[in-house]
């Protein structure tokens, strides 16, 4: 008697490809449309500056909670039945910010929204599937970078819409492109059958402990800037962030099917990649946090005054720079190893910031330094999230993928708090225009961080070169 042989997974076609990576675009558009146009929803909304922070950070909450966890669900379920799912919970999500007459509504928009962080590793799952190995890098390359241009087109493009339509047209757009191309997804990829069970249940203390930390983490630094003034809270904050931080390890080294697996954490290969992309993100996010500002700041003898349309313009270069990215980060990442690829990335990265920090009198040394930064996060983000998901077993593709994207999404939002305390710390009393030094020293902080990460970069394996 005869074992029967599984079928061999059906070859994924380049329509599907495509499909995944217009669908990384949208996702990525709608991702980030809240952070240009902050001012424009405070206004309309009557949103004081600690809600606007609040709703700038929710979006990247959620995906920090949901990734690893639609990851988990995508190698246990099957990356495509969970993929659809979660596109159908970003889409109700696009429309009801759309649709929101007020900030409550707003915000509960932008919850369901952040489950569009999930779709990448979800989307690697899939192609490591039906794709060889060769392909299926260049592959994961090609929706990374996607994901990374659609934010720069939101960033380009929600300040234009808003301004000649309306808020609620900025959400629309890109959630119609969302669904759309989830249903062309739908129709072209090839459904892949569940992975491995290991019969445990969902990891729902360590869930709800790391939404502990995140709120808290946010909170502190929110109050960063006024910790002077109010040091019992600050440090109460920090004494029940770091009470959360003990608790959900115990928990996770205990459960049996832990949310995020801390054994994998301590890999040297994913946590030197989650270093490095924290790192990269952070600086990223600064920058794309105070070139705005800079452009729309009239200091004296500093600052542009641009529109919102100009301003656009400006970030162009910037948003065609990140779109390369990832393709040219996943070819580089399979011709030369990841090792080279991160370390290009980061002295770019390096390179752009400090020049921005003595040189931002032009607007084209802006426009130049943004471009150099976007290429550099895009580079790095790509070529840490292929080469992960090729180092480590099938089934646990989605879950490792799933810590490097939450570092993206942990260093972005540090990073964009950070710049928003250094400007709001260095903005004088009656004035609603920062200090020069307040972007000096932001590019410089930035910069001197993605330095310091090339020691890091230095000690990592090399990659498996093609």
């Amino acid at each position: 008697m005869t074992t029967a042989l599984a079928p061999p997974p059906v070859r994924m076609g380049r329509a599907a490809v495509a499909a995944l990576g217009m669908l990384a675009i949208s996702t990525g558009a709608l991702e980030s449309v809240v952070a240009p146009t902050l001012p424009l929803l405070q206004r309309e909304l009557g949103m004081s500056p600690a809600e606007g922070a609040l709703l700038n950070i929710v979006l990247a909450i959620t995906g920090t909670l949901v990734t690893p966890f639609a990851g988990k669900l995508g190698d246990r379920y099957g990356g495509k039945r969970v993929l659809i799912r979660l596109m159908a919970v970003v889409s109700a999500g696009g429309l009801v910010s759309a649709l929101a007459p007020n900030l409550p509504v707003l915000l509960l928009g932008q919850i369901l929204q952040g489950a569009m962080v999930g779709a990448l590793p979800l989307s690697f799952i899939v192609v490591r599937k039906h794709l060889p190995a060769g392909e299926s890098k260049a592959a994961i390359g090609l929706v990374s970078g996607m994901f990374v241009g659609g934010s720069m087109v939101g960033l380009l493009a929600a300040g234009p819409v808003a301004e000649a339509l309306s808020r609620h047209w900025m959400f629309a757009v890109p959630t119609f492109a969302v669904i759309g191309f989830t249903l062309l997804v739908n129709r072209l990829m090839p459904s892949d059958p569940p992975g491995r069970s290991d019969g445990a249940g969902i990891d729902w203390p360590g869930l709800l402990l790391l939404s502990g930390i995140l709120a808290t983490l946010m909170l502190v630094f929110a109050m960063a800037p006024e910790a002077g003034s109010q040091p019992l809270v600050f440090v109460t904050l920090i004494a029940v962030l770091a009470a959360f931080v003990a608790a959900w390890t115990t928990v996770e080294r205990r459960a049996a099917a832990p949310m995020i697996d801390l054994r994998m954490l301590a890999r040297p290969e994913i946590w030197k990649a989650c270093v490095v992309t924290f790192v990269i993100c952070l600086g990223t996010a600064m920058g794309v946090y105070l070139v705005p500002q800079l452009l729309d700041a009239s200091g004296a003898g500093y600052g542009f005054g641009l529109s919102a349309t100009e301003i656009g313009f400006v970030l162009l270069p910037g948003a065609v720079a990140a779109t390369l990215a990832g393709p040219l980060g996943g070819i580089g990442e399979r011709r030369f190893g990841s090792r080279v690829v991160v370390t290009t990335a980061a002295v770019l990265m390096a390179a752009a910031l400090l020049a921005l920090s003595v040189a931002h009198s032009e607007v084209w040394q802006i426009a130049l330094g943004k471009a150099l930064i976007a290429l550099a996060n895009g580079l790095c983000v790509t070529a840490m999230v292929t080469s992960i998901a090729s180092s480590v077993d099938e089934g646990d593709t989605g879950i490792a993928t799933s810590l490097v994207l939450v570092t993206r999404v942990l260093g972005s939002a540090v990073g964009g708090m950070l710049g928003g305390a250094l400007l709001t710390a260095k903005t004088s009393s009656g004035s609603e225009i920062p200090a020069e030094s307040a972007f000096t020293s932001g590019f410089l902080i930035a910069g001197v961080v993605a330095v310091l990460s090339l020691l890091v970069v230095r000690t990592m394996n090399k990659g498996v070169k093609e």
